[in-house]
């Protein structure tokens, strides 16, 4: 019985209300009065175009901006480490003459040691000598101070003799070597 009450229902017809007798016609009066104009629909769209492309430009100007920047930073810092390297490089000079002048063996070995720190920190920061000898003269890493009557067999523009070690780091030459070279 219970069943058949629900079918009874089901199928009672609702009874219509003189509000909604045509809620197709209502909902799309209501629709059209919401709708904004065509026109005004693209202007904003336009405008909304034109921000986003706005937007990409100022985001990739930033990040170039940003990725400028960073490499000036790094470039001016080495520029400065290599200012103070280029002062300090006399003492290796300094410390090789007074090797070379030095004849007690204790005082030799106590200038080898500091020479040898002093070359291992110039290492540590990626500094390493030019060593032009016996090699064909390159004016992109060395000076020739003097010229030298080449001996018999020796080819001429061959690097002789080293008077100042020169230096590089990373390929570029911070102190060009100076040379004696065979005429």
């Amino acid at each position: 019985m219970a069943e058949q009450e629900k079918k009874n229902v089901d199928t009672v017809p609702e009874t219509e209300s003189p509000e909604t007798d045509h809620p197709e016609t209502e909902t799309k009066e209501a629709v059209e009065e919401e709708l904004v104009p065509k026109s005004q629909l693209d202007k904003v769209q336009a405008e909304s175009d034109d921000f986003k492309r706005k937007w990409y430009n100022v985001t990739a100007e930033y990040e170039n901006y940003r990725k400028r920047t960073a490499t000036a930073k790094s470039v001016a810092f080495l520029d400065g480490k290599a200012d103070i390297l280029l002062k300090i490089l006399p003492v290796a000079d300094n410390l090789e003459l007074a090797l070379l002048s030095t004849k007690d063996e204790k005082t030799k070995e106590g200038i080898q040691m500091v020479l040898k720190n002093f070359l291992k920190i110039l290492e540590g920061e990626g500094i390493s000598v030019i060593d032009p000898v016996g090699k064909q003269f390159d004016p992109e890493e060395a000076e020739a101070i003097m010229a030298a009557p080449a001996s018999e067999g020796e080819e001429q523009g061959i690097v002789k003799t080293v008077c100042r070690k020169g230096y590089k780091r990373d390929g570029k030459v911070l102190r060009f070597a100076q040379v004696i070279v065979t005429q």
